[in-house]
C-alpha cells in the first residue's frame, strides 16, 4: 500500500528520473567490481613487485625462494599475480606497553 500511494505522490518524469540513478549506481558498482578482479588478476614483473612491495631484489629472491610469494614462469622469465601478493600480505599486531 505505501509504496504504491509514493508512486502516486511523483510525476512520470520523476520516476524515470530515480530510475535512471538507481540503474546508474548500479552499473557503477559492477564496473568497480569487474575493474577491482581485472587488477587482481594483473601479472607483475620482478621489478614491478619490487616496486609494489618497496623492497629490493634480493629480498623478493629471497620471498620467492622460502614460499612466502608464488611466482610464476615462463622461460627464465618470473611473474607474480598481484591477487597473490596482496593475499601473502599478513595482519601485524602492535603490542602496547
Amino acid at each position: 500500500m505505501e509504496k504504491s500511494i509514493l508512486l502516486h505522490c511523483i510525476s512520470p518524469d520523476e520516476f524515470k528520473q530515480i530510475i535512471k540513478e538507481v540503474i546508474r549506481e548500479e552499473l557503477l558498482e559492477v564496473k568497480i567490481q569487474l575493474q577491482e578482479k581485472k587488477d587482481s588478476e594483473i601479472l607483475m614483473t620482478r621489478k614491478e613487485t619490487c616496486e609494489f612491495f618497496k623492497i629490493d631484489s634480493t629480498t623478493l629472491w629471497n620471498w620467492t625462494n622460502k614460499g612466502k610469494i608464488d611466482s610464476y614462469g615462463i622461460g627464465n622469465r618470473r611473474y607474480y599475480k598481484k591477487e597473490d601478493l596482496l593475499n601473502s600480505l599478513v595482519l601485524l599486531k602492535v603490542k602496547r606497553a
